[in-house]
Protein backbone atom coordinates (compact mmCIF):
# COMPACT_ATOMS: atom_id res chain seq x y z
CA UNK A 1 0.00 0.00 0.00
CA UNK A 2 1.53 3.30 -1.13
CA UNK A 3 1.45 6.21 1.30
CA UNK A 4 -0.01 9.55 0.19
CA UNK A 5 2.64 12.20 -0.58
CA UNK A 6 1.11 14.51 2.09
CA UNK A 7 1.08 12.06 4.98
CA UNK A 8 3.58 9.80 6.68
CA UNK A 9 1.07 7.51 8.46
CA UNK A 10 -2.39 7.53 9.95
CA UNK A 11 -3.23 7.94 13.64
CA UNK A 12 -3.89 4.52 15.19
CA UNK A 13 -6.98 5.84 17.00
CA UNK A 14 -8.78 8.41 14.84
CA UNK A 15 -7.17 7.51 11.48
CA UNK A 16 -6.35 11.15 10.71
CA UNK A 17 -3.18 11.67 8.65
CA UNK A 18 0.13 12.45 10.34
CA UNK A 19 2.28 14.59 8.07
CA UNK A 20 5.96 14.07 7.34
CA UNK A 21 8.07 15.81 9.99
CA UNK A 22 5.05 16.37 12.28
CA UNK A 23 5.11 15.90 16.03
CA UNK A 24 3.03 12.93 17.18
CA UNK A 25 2.71 10.66 20.23
CA UNK A 26 3.80 7.07 20.79
CA UNK A 27 3.04 4.86 23.78
CA UNK A 28 5.79 4.37 26.35
CA UNK A 29 5.00 0.65 26.58
CA UNK A 30 7.33 -1.39 24.38
CA UNK A 31 4.63 -3.74 23.09
CA UNK A 32 2.88 -0.80 21.43
CA UNK A 33 6.10 0.23 19.67
CA UNK A 34 7.19 -3.05 18.13
CA UNK A 35 7.72 -3.40 14.42
CA UNK A 36 4.41 -5.18 13.81
CA UNK A 37 2.36 -2.97 16.13
CA UNK A 38 3.91 0.45 15.45
CA UNK A 39 1.11 2.48 17.02
CA UNK A 40 1.28 6.25 16.48
CA UNK A 41 -1.18 8.90 17.67
CA UNK A 42 -1.77 12.42 16.40
CA UNK A 43 -2.59 13.81 19.88
CA UNK A 44 -2.41 12.82 23.53
CA UNK A 45 -6.21 12.46 23.47
CA UNK A 46 -5.93 9.83 20.72
CA UNK A 47 -3.21 8.06 22.74
CA UNK A 48 -5.62 7.96 25.72
CA UNK A 49 -8.22 6.19 23.57
CA UNK A 50 -6.04 3.07 23.32
CA UNK A 51 -5.41 2.80 27.11
CA UNK A 52 -8.59 0.88 28.08
CA UNK A 53 -8.00 -1.58 25.24
CA UNK A 54 -4.26 -2.00 25.87
CA UNK A 55 -4.75 -2.47 29.63
CA UNK A 56 -1.37 -0.95 30.56
CA UNK A 57 -0.55 -0.74 34.24
CA UNK A 58 1.77 2.22 33.82
CA UNK A 59 2.08 4.15 30.58
CA UNK A 60 2.55 7.64 29.23
CA UNK A 61 2.59 9.35 25.86
CA UNK A 62 6.04 10.04 24.43
CA UNK A 63 6.44 12.87 21.96
CA UNK A 64 8.12 11.84 18.72
CA UNK A 65 8.74 13.39 15.32
CA UNK A 66 7.72 11.74 12.08
CA UNK A 67 10.55 11.32 9.59
CA UNK A 68 10.97 13.73 6.72
CA UNK A 69 9.83 12.57 3.32
CA UNK A 70 13.45 11.92 2.29
CA UNK A 71 14.19 9.91 5.45
CA UNK A 72 10.97 7.93 5.11
CA UNK A 73 12.00 6.82 1.64
CA UNK A 74 14.92 4.90 3.19
CA UNK A 75 12.84 3.29 6.00
CA UNK A 76 10.87 0.13 5.15
CA UNK A 77 7.08 0.62 5.24
CA UNK A 78 5.48 -0.44 8.50
CA UNK A 79 8.61 0.19 10.57
CA UNK A 80 7.91 1.49 14.06
CA UNK A 81 8.52 5.19 14.68
CA UNK A 82 11.76 6.15 16.41
CA UNK A 83 11.34 7.69 19.81
CA UNK A 84 13.74 10.37 20.91
CA UNK A 85 15.13 8.13 23.64
CA UNK A 86 14.87 4.86 21.71
CA UNK A 87 17.54 2.21 22.16
CA UNK A 88 19.36 1.10 19.02
CA UNK A 89 20.25 -2.34 20.32
CA UNK A 90 19.71 -5.08 17.74
CA UNK A 91 17.63 -8.11 18.75
CA UNK A 92 19.57 -11.16 19.80
CA UNK A 93 20.01 -13.93 17.24
CA UNK A 94 20.31 -17.67 17.59
CA UNK A 95 21.84 -20.03 15.09
CA UNK A 96 18.30 -20.51 13.70
CA UNK A 97 17.59 -16.78 13.24
CA UNK A 98 16.21 -14.04 15.49
CA UNK A 99 15.64 -15.09 19.07
CA UNK A 100 12.16 -14.65 20.47
CA UNK A 101 11.60 -13.65 24.06
CA UNK A 102 10.45 -16.70 26.02
CA UNK A 103 9.79 -14.91 29.30
CA UNK A 104 6.39 -13.40 30.17
CA UNK A 105 7.43 -9.86 31.06
CA UNK A 106 4.46 -9.01 33.28
CA UNK A 107 4.87 -12.17 35.38
CA UNK A 108 8.61 -11.63 35.80
CA UNK A 109 8.14 -7.97 36.73
CA UNK A 110 5.40 -8.86 39.25
CA UNK A 111 7.62 -11.53 40.82
CA UNK A 112 10.64 -9.25 41.17
CA UNK A 113 8.52 -6.38 42.50
CA UNK A 114 6.81 -8.63 45.10
CA UNK A 115 10.07 -10.28 46.10
CA UNK A 116 12.32 -7.22 46.33
CA UNK A 117 10.39 -4.04 45.56
CA UNK A 118 12.65 -3.45 42.54
CA UNK A 119 11.55 -2.60 39.01
CA UNK A 120 12.69 -4.76 36.08
CA UNK A 121 14.01 -3.45 32.77
CA UNK A 122 12.76 -4.97 29.52
CA UNK A 123 16.40 -5.61 28.65
CA UNK A 124 16.58 -8.53 31.08
CA UNK A 125 14.12 -10.55 28.98
CA UNK A 126 16.62 -11.49 26.26
CA UNK A 127 19.38 -12.75 28.60
CA UNK A 128 16.83 -14.73 30.64
CA UNK A 129 15.37 -16.18 27.44
CA UNK A 130 18.87 -17.25 26.42
CA UNK A 131 19.28 -19.07 29.75
CA UNK A 132 15.87 -20.75 29.32
CA UNK A 133 16.88 -21.87 25.81
CA UNK A 134 20.11 -23.40 27.12
CA UNK A 135 18.25 -25.28 29.87
CA UNK A 136 15.64 -26.49 27.36
CA UNK A 137 18.35 -27.66 24.96
CA UNK A 138 19.91 -29.73 27.76
CA UNK A 139 16.50 -31.15 28.70
CA UNK A 140 15.88 -32.12 25.07
CA UNK A 141 19.21 -33.96 24.94
CA UNK A 142 18.40 -35.77 28.21
CA UNK A 143 14.98 -36.89 26.94
CA UNK A 144 16.44 -38.03 23.60
CA UNK A 145 19.21 -39.91 25.39
CA UNK A 146 16.53 -41.80 27.33
CA UNK A 147 14.63 -42.54 24.10
CA UNK A 148 11.60 -40.38 24.97
CA UNK A 149 9.71 -37.84 22.92
CA UNK A 150 8.49 -35.95 25.97
CA UNK A 151 10.55 -33.71 28.25
CA UNK A 152 9.91 -34.50 31.91
CA UNK A 153 10.81 -32.56 35.02
CA UNK A 154 13.71 -34.91 35.65
CA UNK A 155 15.25 -33.84 32.32
CA UNK A 156 15.75 -30.28 33.59
CA UNK A 157 19.36 -30.05 34.78
CA UNK A 158 20.15 -28.97 38.32
CA UNK A 159 22.23 -25.85 38.69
Amino acid sequence: MEESPQRWRRCSACKQPIAYGATHQVCSVSTCNRKRTGMVFCTVECWEIHLPIANHREAWAVEATAPTRAAAATVPPGAAPRRRSASTAAPAKTRDGPAEVLIVASRLKDYVKARSGLNTSDRVLEPLSRIVREVCDRAVRNAQRDGRKTILDRDIPDR
